[in-house]
């Protein structure tokens, strides 16, 4: 419904503010929520921040958790992330950096605040085709969450709101995804998508997200304006 408000989940990254350019689009008033979750780098955190006050979302949150007391991911410890990864490699199972249970909690703290606001609307940045092999990602996953979301809830059960998951970029290339960003006038400069940034904010190149990041604006005829300190 344009107008409605709808939770949207906001990491910094480019697939998120994607995302977010999309729900404004078709008309929803978005309310941004970002985790600090432990992860290794705050730079995707400032990021969101800029992201969220350049696109003017109605409200923005940064939930505090810490994912770090169970460890389990390259990303919440100090496991060494995975780098220059061929094509067949990042095919081979399911990385280190996946977090375990990360998306389950992310759209859980959505779904708490998706009912207060009240807003039946949730936007999350997945992708099921140029991604690292997380299984929260997948479609099945999605439906399963949003069925399990409409059970949950007083809102639901009372009748007055019906869940709806959004994931618009699911079924999309990294190529694609640009793309439509682009024609939303998305700026991706403002944005932080790499595993193992430096700290003066520079990307490395070499991670699998960047990989997939610099293989998807190849594919979009466009160039990444964000820093690397190499460039495979």
């Amino acid at each position: 419904m344009p107008g409605a408000p709808a939770v949207v989940l906001l990491s910094g990254g480019l697939d998120s503010t994607t995302t977010l350019a999309i729900a404004k689009c078709e008309g929803f008033v978005p309310y941004a929520m970002t985790f600090r979750y432990g992860q290794r780098h705050a730079q995707e955190i400032e990021a969101a921040r800029r992201i969220a006050a350049t696109m003017r979302v109605a409200q923005h949150v940064i939930a505090e958790i810490d994912l770090r007391m169970f460890g389990g991911s390259a990303l919440t410890t100090d496991t060494a992330v995975p780098k220059s990864r061929s094509a067949a490699e990042r095919e081979q199972g399911i990385p280190v950096t996946y977090v375990p249970a990360r998306n389950t909690i992310f759209l859980s703290f959505a779904l708490a605040w998706a009912e207060v606001l009240p807003a039946s609307d949730i936007f999350i940045g997945v992708n099921a085709i140029d991604y690292s092999g997380y299984p929260d990602c997948r479609p099945e996953y999605l439906a399963a969450f949003e069925a399990m979301a409409n059970l949950a809830t007083k809102a639901a059960v009372e009748g007055r709101q019906k869940v709806k998951i959004h994931a618009p970029l699911l079924r999309l290339s990294k190529g694609e995804i640009i793309r439509r960003g682009l024609e939303l006038g998305v700026d991706y400069s403002l944005t932080s998508s790499c595993y193992d940034p430096s700290p003066g904010g520079e990307a490395c190149g070499e991670c699998d997200s960047c990989q997939l990041r610099l293989k998807g604006f190849k594919e979009a005829g466009a160039r990444d304006p964000v820093r690397y300190r190499s460039k495979p």
